[in-house]
């Protein structure tokens, strides 16, 4: 499994689109085994193409703040499931997620706007 985590300075961004980077981490037998760095693509994530990228790198799992509904459709478009309300240090928050301990917030972000759309 590779989760997916919008970072700056080495905690979770609070808005997905909008992070300096993404932690990319591989975890097999329920321990993280590799970590890695993907560049964000500047601007709006539901616009940019990190989606269908993550998909292609094999995530499956985004562990984020804040997110949009179109965001987080187009992640789920992407076979990409979305854990909002997450906070915190990177790889601590994905110890809490492998263990059972993180679940999604329910709680989207309705009052951003991202270039030329509202969420």
């Amino acid at each position: 499994m590779k989760i997916a985590i919008p970072t700056k300075e080495g905690l979770i961004d609070n808005h997905f689109g909008h992070c300096d980077h993404y932690t990319i981490l591989t975890v097999e037998q329920g321990k993280i085994i590799q970590s890695q760095t993907l560049p964000s693509p500047k601007g709006c994530g539901c616009k940019s193409n990190i989606a269908a990228t993550l998909e292609q790198m094999g995530v499956s799992v985004m562990l984020a703040g804040s997110m949009g509904e179109g965001a987080k459709n187009k992640l789920e478009g992407h076979n990409i499931r979305v854990i909002r309300g997450c906070s915190g240090a990177v790889e601590a928050v994905a110890e809490a997620f492998l263990k059972g301990f993180v679940f999604d917030s329910g709680i989207g972000c309705a009052a951003h706007e991202c270039g030329e759309h509202k969420h």
